[in-house]
């Protein structure tokens, strides 16, 4: 009896220590999903210390991926895989260019027993593919294997413009923190970055013929505490973008495949460059770089020949920095007060029959054709709708999805941007007082995923929806911490609705996405744990009151 219990002992250990030894596997349930995942009949593939990521020897760019891919494995799993610019046999992780691959975005991903192959018709196509097979992979430490089930996964995204916006006017973010922005947006599959860089409370970018907008334009004397209140901080803010930074992270940002669309708003919002260069109001000044958010009379002159002269010197420079086809003009509320009773702005409505209502769209059609003459095309929120835009106009849908359906109606190309949607400064819980925002508003994780881009639209109306994109305003985010709460989870829902074609579903997406979590953990990312309550208690060691 007692050789019989230390059999069973012994074989119970045997069993445990056998279960013990099995390596992590990997799961193709990734956010965002890829279109079609088809299980293959065939043992797994092995992933270990041994293998190698393989890529042409002649592509920079498929090098490129494959040191990013080995990266990823290292940060994931402790495994040194090295890549390799030839082929080494089995045990490979292969990346490589295929034309019968049908989408430029588009990727294959074959895993057997001998290999993993990553095929794409572009290296940006590639990219996404190792993307996918990085979500894939289990965050473990020190891992000796990885056993990754044979597959097949073919995948490309339902949109050509899948974006994510950040507001560096309203409060200044480093350049560490910007290339951590777009490291969130290549996780996420988004391929476009677009940065506001004017507003009223500063200007953050460097313009070589005017010194003064960053000498001046970049400070305020203190910000606001709160809501608008009639408190302020007494503490001077400021900051800016050199263009040799500007440049550092767009060679960033393209080496990720993400293209950065810069946004410099005019003719409203610019306090910052008004306080710099006077001469370019209606009144003349003095004005002062605002220490409060809103909404504000004093706008650029538009009977002003300066103001054009500025407005191209300006996006001249901006063109210059970035390659972007795009060029932001923002256009957003303008008002139109100042137009309405200054001489120079009367003088040019009644030369060309203009009004005070349409007079900014005289001023939107004149920048464009400098944009155009440049090569490149504007793109502008869309109260510049209002204005008798020319047709080549994208426009921006930020007041709600009925100004896209319109804009789209017309001829416009259309960035779906709803408020309802996607505009991240708002509350992600309905307990205002559980929240870091003084924003307002609430657009929990649901909200974001429920929205449908082409609601509304006849096919051919649905093929000028260019994509989606969700917009941080960063009037009441102050800090990176901040910021990346307010974009997360809801950028991986978001993620979903630019990439899949069909098949999304919320109770999958859920399902799904403590996985990509686990990666958010990794890297450290701030974010909201309002779906996993558990883990702010696992964290911080307390429960919220729900006061």
């Amino acid at each position: 009896m007692k050789a019989n219990r230390i059999f069973l002992l012994l074989a119970t250990v045997f069993c445990l220590s056998s279960l013990s030894a099995q390596p992590p596997v990997a799961d193709y349930q990734v956010v965002p999903l890829p279109e079609n995942v088809s299980p293959v009949k065939a043992k797994p593939f092995v992933l270990n210390a041994e293998t190698r990521v393989c890529y042409p020897a002649d592509s920079r760019e498929m090098a490129r991926n494959a040191s990013f891919l080995a990266d990823y494995i290292r940060e994931q799993t402790g495994l040194s895989v090295l890549p390799s610019p030839a082929e080494t046999g089995s045990n490979v992780v292969r990346l490589q260019l295929d034309e019968r691959v049908k989408e430029a975005e588009g990727y294959v991903i074959e895993v057997s027993s001998k290999a993993v192959t990553i095929s794409g018709r572009t290296p940006q196509g590639v990219f996404y593919g190792l993307q996918t097979l990085r979500k894939s992979l289990p965050v473990v430490a020190d891992a000796a294997e990885i056993s990754l089930p044979a597959v097949t996964i073919t995948d490309a995204p339902r949109f050509a413009h899948r974006g994510m916006m950040l507001d560096s006017g309203r409060h200044f973010f480093t350049v560490g923190f910007v290339k951590r922005f777009i490291d969130l947006l290549a996780i996420h599959g988004m391929n476009v970055f677009h940065w506001h860089l004017s507003d009223d409370q500063g200007w953050r970018i460097e313009i070589k013929k005017y010194p003064l907008l960053t000498e001046i334009g970049s400070q305020r004397a203190e910000t606001v505490v709160g809501r608008n209140t009639h408190v302020y901080d007494g503490t001077p803010y400021g900051g800016f973008y050199t263009q040799d930074e500007i440049r550092e992270v767009v060679a960033y940002a393209a080496e990720r495949y993400v293209t950065v669309v810069p946004e410099i708003d005019m003719p409203g919002h610019m306090l910052s460059a008004l306080t710099a260069y006077p001469d370019l109001g209606c009144t003349g000044g003095p004005y002062a770089v605002s220490r409060r958010w809103g909404i504000f009379d004093d706008v650029l002159c538009l009977g002003n020949e300066r103001v054009y002269e500025f407005c191209q010197d300006v996006l001249g420079e901006v063109i210059d920095l970035f390659p972007s086809r795009l060029i932001h003009i923002g256009g957003d509320e303008a008002p139109n007060e100042r137009w309405a009773s200054c001489p120079k702005c009367q003088k040019l409505m009644a030369g060309n029959g203009l009004t005070p209502q349409t007079i900014q769209g005289y001023f939107t059609n004149r920048i464009e054709r400098f944009v155009n003459s440049r090569g490149r095309n504007i793109i502008g929120w869309d109260e510049i709708l209002d204005g008798h835009i020319n047709q080549s106009a994208t426009i921006q849908s930020w007041r709600g999805a009925e100004t896209g359906v319109r804009a789209a109606r017309e001829g416009h190309d259309v960035i779906m941007s709803p408020t309802s949607h996607c505009y991240f400064d708002y509350l992600q819980s309905d307990n205002p007082k559980a929240e870091p925002t003084l924003c307002g508003g609430f657009i929990s994780v649901e909200k974001v995923y429920s929205l449908d881009p082409t609601a509304g639209l006849s096919d051919r109306e649905s093929a000028h929806i260019l994509g989606v994109q969700a917009n941080l305003w960063t009037e009441y985010i102050a800090s990176p911490q901040q910021a990346e709460y307010q974009l997360l989870p809801r950028i991986a829902a978001l993620s979903e609705v630019q990439w899949m074609k069909s098949g999304r579903d919320y109770e999958g997406f859920l399902a799904r996405l403590p996985r990509l979590v686990d990666l958010y953990d990794l890297y450290r990312y701030n974010y909201a744990t309002h779906l996993w309550p558990e883990r702010q208690v696992a964290v911080e060691g307390f429960r919220p009151s729900g006061d």
